[in-house]
């Protein structure tokens, strides 16, 4: 299987994981006007919201260990597919209720993107392997903040509706691009899908690096959410009463940042993960004095920005290459249980963010954002022994022993 990656794969998977995951953040940016045409009221309008990230916590569980016992081509295309009858139905729908099950449909089969990870970590060279993952996971920050450019483009063209109307026609025609461009998955199921479950849950709690890596994941995430969350309420107050559109370009320097941190799969390959990560997470807790900057100077944030969303994909490439390589036969299982931690953190960010905003304004929000940064820094410090990175070339067994 590890016959590695041309570069039209590398975009297809790229693209899967970008579209999968804007179909779970694309009602973000389009949750007012949403919520107007199905008649929800204020209060409510957090399901909109809410469902699609619940689905997807549920599908890290629930679906991920199946790419350790089927094959993870066919599973992507299927997963596409499922996603694809979910938007449909938020899109098409004239309920509320029909809606918020559709968005949670999509988020359930989301997932897909754990599952294309694995997928890249099992068929890469060792040497290239932390390369193909940063290409391939670009796509991930590249849906989330594109996603919110995109959506408020097309709300404002068209409507609302749109935008999953769009990501219906995506998710079809990536499901068929998938199918038959990517080769065929072989490998020989070891466990019963109930010994899956069972293993993912003692893997979380027993794994020394899964639980040093989840834990920077959560603070990592943590402010990753607290800006992207609450940033549209300064922008929307004074000074600046800028509109969703003018926010959502926002994420322009965001990706710019992000694909910036490409580099981080050839650092990881090169065995320098365990440093990356510090550095990068000292860069994100200093990123936050820019941010902080927010009511005063729209250069001084998206400076913030930008080298907020680099060091937070460094880290994210460098996490999942060194769990790829310490378990190369549960990918799939390890990867979902990192990505449980990954969407704690979102929430617990999105969540507490609105909170310290309206106790004491963007500076409480912004020094919040810093200490779940300079939290995971500590972490990282006190973990490095191990998260310590193995030669290029090792075999993967013994990797895998040293890392459990």
């Amino acid at each position: 299987m590890r016959s590695g990656l041309s570069g039209s794969r590398r975009v297809v998977l790229a693209l899967v994981c970008a579209v999968a995951v804007s179909t779970v953040y694309g009602i973000q940016p389009i949750l007012e006007a949403a919520g107007d045409d199905l008649g929800m009221s204020a209060g409510a309008l957090g399901w909109l919201v809410a469902a699609g990230q619940i689905g997807y916590l549920a599908g890290l569980v629930l679906l991920v260990p199946l790419g350790d016992r089927l094959d993870r081509r066919r599973l992507i295309t299927v997963h596409l597919l499922l996603i694809a009858a979910g938007t449909a139905t938020t899109a098409l729908t004239p309920g509320s209720a029909a809606a918020v099950a559709g968005l949670a449909v999509a988020g359930l089969f989301a997932v897909v993107v754990q599952t294309t990870v694995a997928y890249v970590a099992a068929v890469s060279p060792a040497a290239e392997r932390g390369r193909n993952i940063g290409a391939v996971t670009s796509g991930v920050v590249i849906g989330i903040l594109g996603i919110r450019v995109a959506a408020g483009a097309l709300a404002e063209l068209t409507d609302w509706r749109t935008v999953y109307l769009v990501l219906t026609g995506l998710c079809v025609a990536l499901a068929f691009a998938v199918s038959g461009t990517l080769d065929a998955d072989r490998r020989r199921p070891r466990a019963r899908y109930g010994r899956l479950l069972a293993a993912s849950g003692r893997l979380a709690i027993g794994d020394r690096l899964l639980r040093s890596r989840g834990l920077v994941a959560f603070f990592l995430f943590a402010s990753f959410g607290t800006l992207w969350s609450g940033l549209a309420l300064p922008l929307g107050e004074a000074p600046w009463h800028l509109g969703t559109g003018q926010i959502g370009l926002f994420g322009l320097a965001g990706l710019t940042g992000a694909l910036g941190a490409a580099r981080a799969g050839r650092w990881a390959d090169r065995g320098l993960a365990a440093p990356v990560t510090l550095w990068s997470l000292a860069l994100l807790t200093a990123a936050w004095l820019f941010i902080a900057q927010a009511g005063s100077s729209l250069w001084l944030l998206i400076v913030g920005v930008v080298v907020l969303d680099f060091a937070v994909q460094a880290v994210h490439v460098s996490s999942q290459h060194l769990l790829a390589t310490a378990h190369p036969d549960r990918t799939s299982t390890v990867i979902g249980a990192y990505m449980a931690w990954y969407s704690l953190g979102s929430a617990l960010g999105a969540v507490t963010t609105a909170w310290a905003y309206s106790a004491a304004g963007w500076p409480a929000a912004s020094l919040l954002g810093a200490a779940y940064a300079a939290t995971g820094l500590v972490v990282a410090a006190a973990t490095r022994r191990s998260t310590a990175p193995s030669p290029v070339g090792r075999p993967d067994d013994a990797v895998a022993a040293k890392a459990g």
